[in-house]
């Protein structure tokens, strides 16, 4: 089964597609100056960009983890605009960890897997 990458870097792809699923690297916002809410209003909506070109979506998600700069701090902003973010009944598996990240900036990195659709079935 050939292996599809999206958006591919040196050192990484945004997307691979690869046996009925979709790995998408860490997301971030791309304005850093954002709170919590912004910054992961901005991450998700590019996670659903991904999934679409991808050929899925957020409704296909298997896990989801997610890195916080302070989760004491930005914990509950980010569940209430990934609450939501996220279709009732659709949650993936989801881990919340707190993370030094690459910049003092961002406050939150998420990644996921999602499922393709079947072509054979519907998507649900």
């Amino acid at each position: 089964m050939p292996i599809r990458r999206l958006h591919t870097e040196t050192r990484y792809s945004e997307a691979v597609i690869h046996n009925g699923a979709v790995y998408l690297s860490g997301q971030l916002a791309d304005d850093l100056t954002g709170d919590i809410r912004e910054q992961t209003r901005e991450t998700l909506s590019s996670i659903e960009r991904l999934l679409d070109e991808a050929g899925t979506s957020k409704t296909r998600l298997l896990s989801a983890t997610i890195h916080l700069k302070d989760i004491a701090a930005d914990y509950a902003g980010m569940n209430e605009v990934w609450d939501a973010w996220i279709t009732p009944g659709t949650a993936p598996a989801r881990t919340t960890v707190q993370a030094l990240m690459y910049s003092p900036d961002v406050r939150v990195e998420i990644t996921v897997v999602a499922a393709m659709p079947d072509l054979a079935g519907p998507v649900l």
